[in-house]
């Protein structure tokens, strides 16, 4: 598959969606306007790929909607340089906004076959991240912290501690609680135990597998 000019303007179509849906950080809609959605789907949903729809990948994994990737980022308030951490890999969708972003983005997948597939895409089209780890996403990943902000891609029943304790002052965690369906919650560190938390409505999400070894 190909970027054409028509994946553009569909892109462009996109951006005006999420921004009656309420998205307005520029930087943000630029980003989706920047990235070939289509490329990170299946072929056979390319006709597909502009529409604010989730849709399976591999492993029994979605892409998230358009607008639940473009909400989690804008609540993270990247700024060019940040280092932030992606809980959950995926299509490689959501790294790639973050990358657009100029962030600098370290992503954690649990799903071995997503793992190597999304390698392999990220290599083939340009994209770099400064880590991919296959992993545990409930670790996170403290030899990198602290980070200016965290992302989780998958429904967590509960907001791991560790994931708080790897927040820089003023870092931002965005993440999905909740069993089947999640409250989109934003913690925001104020001290060294404290932070602010924010809920900002239901989402539905896979679950965040963890590692039980």
């Amino acid at each position: 598959m190909k970027d054409t000019l028509k994946h553009r303007g569909m892109r462009n179509k996109l951006a005006e969606l999420l921004i009656a849906k309420g998205i307005s950080d520029k930087k943000v809609l630029n980003a989706i306007r920047a990235v070939p959605r289509h490329l990170f789907m299946d072929s056979s949903f390319e006709g597909h790929a502009y529409q604010d729809k989730a849709f399976p990948i591999s492993a029994e994994q979605t892409i998230s909607q358009p607008y639940t990737v473009a909400f989690q980022t804008e609540l993270l308030q990247v700024e060019p340089g940040d280092k932030i951490l992606e809980i959950g890999t995926g299509s490689g969708y959501q790294t790639a906004i973050l990358l657009a972003l100029k962030a600098k983005v370290f992503t954690i997948e649990r799903q071995i076959e997503l793992f190597k597939k999304t390698n392999i895409f990220f290599k083939k089209m340009g994209y770099r991240p400064k880590k991919s780890i296959f992993g545990d996403g409930y670790k996170g990943l403290p030899e990198e912290a602290p980070f200016d902000g965290i992302i989780v891609t998958a429904g967590a029943p509960e907001t791991p501690k560790s994931l708080l304790s790897q927040l820089k002052m003023g870092g931002r965690l965005v993440i999905p609680v909740g069993e089947d369906d999640q409250t989109m919650t934003l913690y925001i560190r104020t001290s060294e135990k404290e932070f602010e938390k924010k809920e900002l409505g239901v989402f539905r999400f896979v679950p965040m597998l963890e590692d039980k070894n």
